[in-house]
C-alpha cells in the first residue's frame, strides 16, 4: 500500500471534452456537497495558535463543515508555513485539505488542482504511511464527484490506520455515490463503534435517508444540529434538516430550518437555495426568486442554476430561464476544468430542456463509471425523453424498488416511473407512481408537479370492473 500511494489509483476513462483535467475528478452541489475530512495527527509542524486558523484546523480534521473566513487564514497560514519549510508534510496535506473545503464550500472548482498539488506534494515528501494525504485526497475526490477515486484512496487511509474513523465517514459518501449501499451500511456500522457525536450522526442520517428510513433520519440530523458546537457545522446539519423536511413536502418546517441555517452562518448559501425552494412552493415567487439570486451569486452551483432556471419556466419567464440555463453550461465547463465532475446535473438539464440524446449518452458513461441511484434515475429519464421507453423503465425501477437499491423515498424518482410507465400503457403502475410522487411531495418541482398531476387526472380513476373475459 505504501508504494502505491505516489501512483494513486488507475485513471478512469475521460470524455474528449475533460481529458485534461486532473487524475481525481469529481462533484456534488447541489451537492452537493459532502463534508471535507483528515484525521488530526501529530507532524512537524507546531499546532497553531488559537483563533480563526485553529478553528478551521479542528474542522478539517474532524469530518466537519469549516467556516469561510476560518478557512481563508488556516489556507494564508499554512501556505506561508510550507513555503518556509517545504519539506513539512503535515503542513502540505492540511494545506490540500482546506483547499479543497474551500472549493466544496463555494462551488469553485479552481481550489481543486491546487489540493490536489498541495496533497501530491505530501505524499512526496512522505511516501511511507501518510494516512493524511490519503485521507485528503480521498475528501477531494468526494468533493469532485469522483467515487471510484474516492474509494481507492478512502480505503487507503483506513488500511494505513484502522482506527482512522473519519476515514469510515469518506467510504460512506464513496460507496453511496457507487450504488453500493450494503458496504455504505458497513462502513457506517464501522464508524459508529469508532467514534460518536454530531458528525456520525449526520452520516448516519445521510445513510438512513438513502434506505427509506425518514423518520429515523430526521431524528439524527436534528440532534446533531442540536449537539454540534460550532456555527458553520451547525448550519449545514440545519441545511441538510431542511432538506429532509422538504422531502417529506413540509414546507414550513423546510423553511425554518434553511432561514436557521442562515442565521447560524450567513455563508451557507445551500441553505439560500433551499429558503428560494421553499418559498416557492408556499407560493411566494418573489421572494424566492430574490434568495436564489443571492444565493447563485455567492455560489454558482450548476444544480442551483438549474432549479432557478425551471422556476422562472414555470412562471413563463422564458428568456429569464434561458440566462440561468446558460450559467449553468458555463458552470459545468468550469467544474470540468478543475477535475469536477457535474454531468449528473448536466444529463438532467439536457433530458427536459436540451438535447435528451446527448443526456443518454453522457448519462450511459456516468452509469459506467458510478451506478449511484440519482445516475439510475436521471438515465432512465434521459432513456424516455429520448423514446427509448422499454430501456428507460428499466433504470426506474432501479431508483425506486428498496430491493434492487433504490430505497430512498423521492417524489422526482416517483413521477419519472410514473410518466415512463403512462407511456408504455401500464396505467395501473403509472397511476400508483403518479400518486406515490404527489402523496410524498406535492411541492417538488415547480415544474414537474403540476405535469403530474395533469397526468393523473388524465388517467382518471381505476376502473371498478373486473378485467375482461
Amino acid at each position: 500500500m505504501d508504494n502505491l500511494l505516489l501512483s494513486g489509483p488507475p485513471p478512469r476513462r475521460r470524455a474528449r471534452r475533460t481529458r485534461r483535467a486532473l487524475i481525481v475528478s469529481v462533484a456534488g452541489a447541489a451537492v452537493l456537497c459532502g463534508t471535507l475530512v483528515l484525521a488530526p495527527r501529530e507532524r512537524a509542524a507546531p499546532p497553531p495558535a488559537a483563533g480563526p486558523a485553529a478553528q478551521a484546523l479542528g474542522a478539517v480534521t474532524a469530518a466537519v463543515p469549516a467556516a469561510l473566513p476560518d478557512l481563508a487564514v488556516l489556507i494564508g497560514e499554512r501556505e506561508a508555513r510550507v513555503r518556509t519549510y517545504p519539506g513539512d508534510a503535515r503542513s502540505w496535506a492540511v494545506l490540500g485539505a482546506a483547499y479543497a473545503e474551500q472549493g466544496r464550500r463555494t462551488a469553485n472548482a479552481a481550489f481543486f488542482p491546487r489540493a490536489e498539488r498541495a496533497l501530491r506534494r505530501s505524499l512526496e515528501v512522505a511516501p511511507r504511511r501518510n494516512a493524511d494525504a490519503a485521507e485528503g485526497l480521498a475528501a477531494l475526490a468526494v468533493a469532485r464527484r469522483d467515487f471510484s477515486a474516492a474509494k481507492w484512496w478512502g480505503e487507503a487511509a483506513r488500511k494505513l490506520e484502522p482506527q482512522r474513523w473519519t476515514a469510515h465517514a469518506l467510504l460512506i459518501d464513496a460507496y453511496t455515490g457507487l450504488g453500493d449501499h450494503e458496504a455504505a451500511g458497513r462502513s457506517l456500522d464501522r464508524l459508529t463503534k469508532l467514534r460518536s457525536g454530531p458528525a456520525v450522526m449526520a452520516r448516519a442520517a445521510a445513510v438512513y435517508r438513502d434506505r427509506g428510513w425518514r423518520e429515523d433520519a430526521a431524528a439524527q440530523i436534528a440532534d446533531a444540529a442540536a449537539l454540534a458546537e460550532a456555527p458553520a457545522e451547525r448550519a449545514a446539519y440545519l441545511e441538510r434538516a431542511g432538506r429532509l423536511a422538504f422531502e417529506r413536502g413540509d414546507r414550513q418546517a423546510a423553511l425554518r430550518y434553511f432561514e436557521e441555517a442562515l442565521r447560524t452562518d450567513p455563508d451557507q448559501r445551500a441553505a439560500q437555495a433551499g429558503q428560494g425552494r421553499a418559498l416557492a412552493a408556499l407560493g411566494r415567487t418573489t421572494q424566492a426568486l430574490a434568495v436564489y439570486q443571492a444565493a447563485l451569486a455567492r455560489q454558482p452551483c450548476p444544480a442551483f442554476a438549474l432549479e432557478l432556471g425551471e422556476l422562472y419556466e414555470s412562471l413563463g419567464l422564458e428568456r429569464a430561464a434561458r440566462v440561468q440555463y446558460d450559467l449553468l453550461r458555463a458552470r459545468v465547463r468550469e467544474a470540468a476544468a478543475g477535475g469536477a465532475d457535474e454531468e449528473l446535473v448536466l444529463g438532467l438539464f439536457e433530458a427536459d430542456h436540451g438535447d435528451p440524446r446527448a443526456a443518454v449518452r453522457r448519462l450511459r458513461v456516468e452509469w459506467r463509471r458510478q451506478p449511484g441511484t440519482a445516475v439510475a434515475d436521471a438515465l432512465g429519464w434521459a432513456l424516455h425523453r429520448a423514446g427509448q421507453d422499454e430501456e428507460a423503465v428499466e433504470f426506474a425501477r432501479l431508483a425506486t424498488d428498496g430491493e434492487r437499491g433504490g430505497g430512498v423515498r423521492s417524489a422526482l424518482y416517483a413521477y419519472h416511473r410514473g410518466m415512463i410507465e403512462r407511456e408504455l400503457e401500464r396505467y395501473g403502475s403509472a397511476r400508483r407512481h403518479l400518486q406515490e410522487a404527489l402523496r410524498i411531495n406535492p411541492y417538488f418541482s415547480p415544474l414537474h408537479a403540476p405535469e403530474a398531476r395533469r397526468a393523473l387526472q388524465a388517467l382518471g380513476e381505476p376502473s371498478v370492473e373486473g378485467p375482461p373475459e
